[in-house]
């Protein structure tokens, strides 16, 4: 997505300055809004966050923030204002010990807003790439309940669980990706070595080749005498496929499709779902009011098609709708679900509910995620029997036919 530069002012009338990456100028503006300043000026910035003045070399060396950084430094916050220190002398400290070049000067910049008056979720709003708009929002409404430190454990615990669901997929999908990355290397392999040989052989023979033979003759005839084309071909796909996903409506699609996929995409749905779930009760929990938390909620599922049921949601909520009447309509929670949330409003304990419903999704994407080798394995072994059976047929059915052919003689 593009990056935009915006002036705003915030509730004390200060003007600030700012990078924010959005599909658009007007979701920015919402951001921004959300976020509790008034946009006065939003620009395309042809640099992201951070990144003016520096050269191309800089920016490949500069090491990068992950989610371990940013979930270390909730624990770390949470642990030293409960101590009760300062803010700008945890940040001190925290600038000190880290050491992550980029988080240092993250702190270092979050200190400096800090001096010039502006307050800690205002110096975070500077960096986006690191801080997005839920974790910003919260901390913001853990400085105006007094809860700041309470608000940091939640924020730790929320980001653990996000790393720990993305580490199981990639670890469950790890064998599976080995397999098929080898299944492509052979093929290429015996397209472009293996069956070339074999074709020279079998021009000697002076005799019709069966079916199989003939067609992979070709297809590796094809490969060798096009294979720049092919992969300039395949580049381009990935590149335009890329381009189209960064559009709104091309990520839209994608998300859609993603949860439509076989084996992996209710996976994908559920621990979606498990995150507003999960974000929804922090929200709520933190005294967010509920249209804002909605609103906050639906930019942080990474899901722009659940993002939009989610924006619905809060539509009906705003229209005087309840919750369960507007999640039905959005048709994407099953009936446990409804009913669960049907009785949180009745008892006023929706909050404790949505963490219930959070934790069965969780439950659910374990048990998927723990069997998902076992769903992908079987059809990968299909696949590789079936890609054997065809070179074994395309490649021995001559030699056998000619042997046959030589003993009858």
């Amino acid at each position: 997505m593009p990056f935009f530069a915006y002036k705003a002012r915030n509730a004390r009338g200060e003007l600030i300055e700012g990078i924010q990456e959005g599909p658009d100028s007007a979701a920015v503006a919402d951001m921004l809004f959300s976020n509790g300043v008034t946009p006065v000026e939003i620009a395309v910035s042809a640099k992201g966050p951070g990144a003016q003045g520096e050269s191309w070399l800089e920016r490949m060396r500069r090491e990068k923030i992950s989610a371990v950084d940013v979930m270390l430094f909730s624990r770390q916050m949470y642990t030293l204002l409960k101590a009760g220190v300062p803010i700008m002398r945890a940040l001190a400290g925290l600038q000190e010990s880290t050491h992550n070049h980029s988080m240092r000067k993250v702190l270092q910049g979050m200190r400096e807003s800090l001096d010039s008056g502006r307050e800690l979720s205002a110096a975070m709003r500077r960096h986006p790439e690191v801080f997005n708009s839920f974790y910003v929002s919260m901390v913001r409404v853990g400085e105006a309940t007094g809860m700041l430190e309470e608000i940091f454990l939640r924020l730790f615990h929320y980001i653990e669980f996000e790393k720990s669901t993305r580490d199981k997929i990639k670890s469950a999908m790890r064998y599976p990706s080995f397999v098929i990355i080898a299944m492509t290397v052979a093929i290429t392999i015996i397209n472009l070595f293996v069956i070339p040989a074999f074709a020279k052989v079998y021009k000697g023979f002076n005799a019709e080749l069966p079916l199989m033979t003939r067609i992979l003759v070709a297809s590796s005839d094809f490969t060798v005498q096009y294979w720049p084309l092919m992969l300039m071909l395949l580049a381009g796909a990935f590149y335009g496929f890329r381009l189209y996903v960064a559009t709104p409506a091309g990520r839209y699609q994608w998300d859609r499709v993603k949860l439509r996929l076989p084996v992996v995409g209710s996976i994908i749905e559920k621990a979606t779902l498990s995150r507003f779930a999960r974000s929804y009760a922090l929200t709520s929990r933190s005294g967010v009011p509920v249209v804002q938390g909605l609103g906050v909620v639906a930019q942080v599922v990474d899901n722009a098609f659940i993002a939009q049921k989610i924006d619905h949601i809060r539509e009906g909520v705003e229209r005087g709708d309840s919750i369960l009447r507007t999640a039905a309509a959005a048709g994407v929670f099953t009936p446990v679900v409804l009913q669960m949330i049907a009785v949180g409003e009745e008892t006023g304990e929706l909050d404790d509910l949505m963490q219930e419903v959070a934790e069965m999704y969780e439950r659910e994407v374990d048990y998927e995620v723990d069997n998902l080798s076992a769903k992908i394995e079987p059809i990968l072994i299909v696949g590789l029997g079936i890609l054997v059976l065809i070179l074994a047929l395309g490649v021995f059915l001559p030699i056998w036919d000619l042997g046959k052919a030589a003993m009858h003689k």
